[in-house]
């Protein structure tokens, strides 16, 4: 989406979004998830990790490696962004870096044998990894100056701000 400048040509408004307080907000976010599940690990998951069912203790192990290889790619694509923002490197410098990072797969859907028995605090980090997951996406894809893309079923906040707006002016 674009507005229209007094030159009469197309200004992308999704790096202004991203430049303009959102991302600041999603970086502080993002980096407390962090800290909180490297907390959970090294603690009060070691321990529920211990009486687990066997089933569940493998997918326990598999889910945890899953999630902090997640949020290290996550951090990763967070401080590249915050170092464009902060004018420390150039948007396309951070494009290279941001293409190297390699975003593991997402399941559609959780389960399986055992995901039952995973302790909540576990499976609530799981799904918080996974919303900041399609946030950092929604951000990246404005940062390119694209339009976020929807998933059947899926609430796409800035994309339907962004359809609000364009319904309200008129813009095609």
């Amino acid at each position: 989406m674009a507005e229209a400048s007094d030159t009469g040509q197309a200004i992308a408004i999704g790096p202004r979004i991203v430049a303009a307080g959102g991302f600041d907000v999603l970086y502080r976010e993002g980096m407390a998830l962090i800290e909180d599940v490297a907390g959970y690990l090294d603690g009060e998951g070691r321990a529920d990790s211990r009486i687990l069912p066997r089933e569940a203790s493998f997918l326990y192990a598999t889910e945890s490696m899953r999630l902090t290889t997640r949020l290290m790619q996550l951090a990763s694509w967070l401080l590249l962004q915050r170092a464009v923002n902060e004018g420390e490197i150039s948007k396309e410098n951070a494009r290279s870096e941001k293409e190297k990072v390699k975003f593991s797969a997402t399941p559609s859907e959780r389960g399986g044998p055992g995901y039952e028995y995973l302790p909540d605090a576990l499976r609530l980090y799981i799904d918080r990894g996974d919303r900041l997951f399609d946030r950092v996406m929604q951000f990246d894809q404005l940062e390119r100056g694209r339009m976020p893309e929807l998933d059947a079923g899926t609430v796409n906040g800035i994309a339907d701000q962004l359809a609000r707006l364009k319904a309200a002016f008129g813009r095609a």
